[in-house]
């Protein structure tokens, strides 16, 4: 069983940053696919990053390409996500997943195991 929580969330202005963190439990973390997904208001969850179990790739969802980053620290079981440039349309429930087979796509059916999410909400 693999528990994973996301921190970090909050209240930012339009043009701030945040950085979430998603804190997994278990011994294999490195080689874990890992997500970010978000879901706000009204709307279907939907993909933001994803990263391969070593690092070295890294997939985004077009409407963050450019002002997220999603990096790993295997050493300490953690997935970070740096949001810069925020928007009021990233207001949403944002959510890591993980899947033990290594997967890093943006197809949620793959996902394992989820993060109960962290609210981000961008004032304009």
């Amino acid at each position: 069983q693999v528990q994973l929580v996301e921190s970090g969330g909050g209240l930012v202005q339009a043009g701030g940053s945040l950085r979430l963190s998603c804190v997994a439990s278990g011994r294999s973390f490195s080689n874990y696919g890992m997500g970010w997904f978000r879901q706000a208001p009204g709307k279907e969850r939907e993909f933001v990053a994803a990263i391969r179990w070593s690092g070295a790739d890294t997939y985004y969802g077009d409407p963050v390409k450019g002002r997220f980053t999603i990096s790993r620290d295997n050493a300490k079981n953690t997935v970070y996500l740096q949001m810069n440039s925020l928007k009021p349309e990233d207001t949403a429930v944002y959510y890591c997943a993980a899947d033990l087979g290594g997967y890093y796509g943006n197809n949620q059916l793959m996902y394992h195991y989820w993060g109960p999410g962290t609210q981000v909400t961008v004032s304009s």
